[in-house]
């Protein structure tokens, strides 16, 4: 689970902070971060320069190809709600009759534990007294992550999972009892669904996993995929983000371009190798034995991109000494502290891209997955009405690096057990895409028809609303609250771009089109 404990909400921060801001130079002034939690926003990071590794049918499944079993990999498209600050989780139901839970999807363990008993941080557990089909196996199960703990009974009981398969399946389930600051406040989940590799399993190896259950009953291949479409909406906002888990295969949709795929070193969590990291191009000239000292793996419980102390502070130097800001403080790169800046300014001008080398199939290439400032440049909730606030999403880390949510967020991320490998590719969600018209929400009102556009090239789609997600050939849009103005039509788009109407969400026939130079 990683860091995710320490990441959830940001209480509002006191106005009267806010009345001397006015007075400072128009460099950025850092606040008290109390607790910290954010997500990128922006255009995705993609893959670099490369030979890519082309996904290949044998071992996979692909989602718009049926299985001919149990599965709908259809139906798993945006099967997932959260955030990189809270979590994405999954809905399922246990036992009979059934009785649904919000499970938080883990990369980083392997114990499926749900809460067994009442909790003050979440609405709901496990009861399995109500459960006629709840089978205890007698024994307890202690996990313990980075930050946060459990302990609970195991047993057995059937699972369904609404969103995908058409059938229920028996699986290993701990009810947690007792908890050490892993129900936080403002998380919606209340059970753990580590998708890692037996080998992580408490009390040992031989406790099979969720995922090895499902691909044995479900007759699915041995791999899973992950989109979070997190980027673009502070944490600690009152919507929720979407995102999809694709258990049995990949789905074509949910990528562009190529997935370029790395070696899984060892079977218990995802290790993969890192080779050198980059910042504003330039590489740390770092040792790769430093990147890989304890491990390198792929973790959706753990928030941030998490470093070693060496290589965190040589980035921490690389980025300070990069960017176009002559002094910030500490506390800013320590994450006691956020950066704001007022409503009409967006920093990630300021700062470098981060680039993360990694280990191609064919172990004399290698290709990079490239993190943009809107990444690990987090926007905050709370600040302000005049002000938005950021927070640095890099942290420093004992042992591992930990390529954490924050991160997986700008990719779809394929998982590849039955071929040791995880894959990377372009997240559509993460809104990549260049947009050619840019919707002026706060002049033009929602009304049957289309809203006035102008032509702005190059800005990214999360500049004109709070959020963008994908839906197959159908984009959802939510914007800030427009003035009621009438606005003009667009008929037609320029020659060699794509049409798509957006869904305002305000009523009846309310649509706006807006025009892309690539096709989705």
């Amino acid at each position: 689970m990683g860091a995710l404990a320490r990441a959830l909400l940001l209480p509002l921060l006191a106005q009267w902070l806010l009345r001397f801001a006015a007075a400072l130079a128009p460099a950025p002034f850092t606040l008290p971060l109390q607790v910290a939690a954010a997500t990128g926003r922006g255009a995705a990071p993609t893959p670099g320069p490369g030979p890519p590794a082309k996904p290949r049918a044998d071992g996979l499944a692909f989602a718009l190809e049926p299985s001919g079993g149990a599965a709908n990999f259809l139906a798993m498209v945006d099967n997932l709600q959260g955030d990189s600050g809270r979590g994405y989780y999954l809905e399922v139901l246990i036992g009979t009759p059934p009785q649904k839970l919000q499970i938080l999807v883990d990369t980083g363990s392997s114990n499926f534990a749900v809460a067994g008993a009442p909790h003050s941080y979440i609405d709901s557990y496990f009861d399995t007294k109500r459960s006629s089909t709840y089978h205890p196996k007698g024994f307890d199960v202690t996990v313990k992550y980075t930050q946060g703990s459990w302990t609970g009974l195991v047993g057995e009981d059937i699972i369904t999972i609404p969103k995908g398969f058409n059938r229920s399946f028996v699986v290993n389930v701990a009810t947690i009892f007792e908890s050490e600051n892993f129900f936080l406040p403002g998380i919606k989940w209340n059970g753990i669904l580590g998708l890692a590799y037996a080998a992580l399993a408490k009390p040992s190896s031989s406790l099979e996993t969720f995922f090895d259950s499902l691909v044995t009953q479900a007759e699915i291949p041995n791999v899973f995929s992950m989109q979070m479409c997190g980027a673009g909406i502070p944490v600690a906002g009152s919507g929720t983000n979407g995102g999809s888990l694709v258990l049995g295969g990949i789905e074509p949709s949910l990528y562009k371009g190529d997935i370029w795929y790395t070696p899984i070193k060892e079977e218990w969590y995802y290790q993969i190798e890192i080779l050198k990291l980059e910042i504003g191009g330039q590489s740390l000239n770092l040792d790769c034995r430093e990147y890989n000292a304890d491990k390198a793996i792929v973790d959706s419980g753990t928030t941030l991109l998490r470093l070693p102390q060496k290589v965190f502070n040589a980035v921490v130097e690389a980025v300070a000494r990069t960017s176009l800001i002559p002094e910030f403080s500490d506390g800013f790169w320590t994450g006691s502290q956020l950066a704001c800046w007022t409503n009409s300014e967006t920093p990630w001008s300021y700062f470098p891209k981060i680039s993360i080398y990694l280990r191609d199939e064919n172990s004399s290439r290698s290709f990079r997955i490239t993190i943009l400032p809107q990444l690990y440049i987090q926007p905050m909730m709370g600040a302000g009405l005049n002000y938005e606030c950021y927070r640095f999403g890099i942290s420093p880390s004992m042992n591992a690096l930990v390529i954490g949510a924050t991160v997986m967020e700008g990719f779809y991320v394929v998982f590849d057990r039955a071929r040791k490998r995880v894959g990377f590719a372009a997240s559509p969600c993460a809104g990549t895409l260049k947009v050619l018209f840019f919707i002026l929400a706060s002049v033009c009102a929602w009304y049957s028809g289309y809203l006035l556009a102008e032509l702005i090239p190059d800005v990214p789609l999360s500049s004109a609303a709070d959020s963008i997600r994908s839906f197959g050939d159908r984009l959802v849009l939510t914007a800030p609250t427009p003035k009621r103005q009438k606005c003009d039509h667009w008929t037609s788009c320029p020659p060699n771009t794509y049409a798509y109407r957006l869904l305002s969400g305000g009523g009846r026939n309310k649509y706006a089109k807006i025009c892309f130079e690539d096709k989705l």
